[in-house]
């Protein structure tokens, strides 16, 4: 479904990515490890075009979309979950769900009613402003957001970061949940624990560079590369 080839990425004159490539099946869930400031976001940012790649290719269904403005991306059927979450603070959490919802081009269609199905906690804080929620709460609305844009590829970039282990769990469960219904993701994550459970194949990235790509039994087996790229 996703096929990014030999991608180099800039932040003004400094170079971020070197000749990174992944690729995602449909149906997969694959991670993207390692350290803070290793370059996770940026794979992820290049891949909706908030930081267009300077060389390389995105193919995503076929179709080179290196270039293409994000708006034009999400319509293409790419849902992004970014780290900083990003929620309309002063809207609620129904009009954030609201404004969001765009037709899909799958069976299944993602729309207000079904989202408070899956995350029944939101359904409690409907009319609530989004700014006053809670890490859990903004990060499941953020998901949330995304899947009523009915996209066929998730990026979920570090979903669990700063929140309690019950949280964690809790989006961890609700996220292979996502896989059952048919949902393809790729999932950047600093939590080594909650991608390694998961994923299907995982991917290590270090100083901008991919240095290990496998199974995930591959990745458990080899502590020696773990070691050397995902330990502070």
């Amino acid at each position: 479904m996703l096929e990014v080839r030999d991608v180099h990425t800039f932040y003004g004159l400094s170079h971020v990515l070197f000749g990174v490539s992944l690729s995602v099946g449909q149906g997969e869930i694959v991670c993207l490890l390692g350290r803070n400031g290793a370059g996770k976001s940026t794979i992820i940012k290049s891949i909706m075009g908030i930081v267009p790649p300077k060389q390389g290719s995105i193919m995503y269904r076929g179709k080179d979309i290196r270039g293409h403005p994000p708006f034009r991306i999400a319509r293409l059927g790419v849902g992004y979950v970014p780290d900083d979450r990003r929620v309309f603070a002063d809207l609620t959490v129904g009009e954030n769900l609201e404004i969001s919802e765009r037709k899909g081009t799958t069976s299944t269609e993602w729309n207000k009613e079904m989202v408070y199905e899956f995350f029944p906690a939101l359904a409690h804080i409907d009319g609530r402003k989004a700014g006053l929620l809670s890490g859990g709460e903004q990060q499941m609305l953020t998901i949330a957001r995304a899947l009523v844009t009915n996209p066929d590829l998730l990026l979920l970039d570090e979903p669990t970061e700063g929140l309690a282990p019950l949280i964690v769990r809790t989006l961890m469960e609700r996220i292979l949940a996502l896989k059952a219904k048919g949902l393809t993701i790729l999932l950047a994550e600093q939590n080594q624990k909650a991608a390694l459970d998961l994923s299907d194949r995982g991917y290590i990235i270090d100083n901008g560079v991919i240095r290990f790509e496998g199974s995930i039994k591959e990745l458990r087996e080899n502590e020696g590369i773990r070691k050397k790229y995902l330990l502070v």
